[in-house]
């Protein structure tokens, strides 16, 4: 019983090689375009934490 068919693809097969570990790559746009994080300062913290009693552990 052959069949015709082609062997069924994976996602892994159609991924390229992974780079080799060790060779820099510089940030795609993509990740330059991310938002960075605000640091909040010690006062800033102590306030933001004063008006949200559910978050104290």
């Amino acid at each position: 019983m052959s069949s015709d068919k082609p062997p069924i693809k994976r996602f892994a097969d159609l991924k390229p090689a992974p780079a080799a570990p060790g060779v820099y790559a510089p940030p795609t746009p993509k990740v330059s375009r991310q938002k960075k994080a605000k640091v909040l300062t010690p006062a800033e913290r102590a306030a933001f934490l004063a008006s949200r009693p559910d978050l104290k552990s």
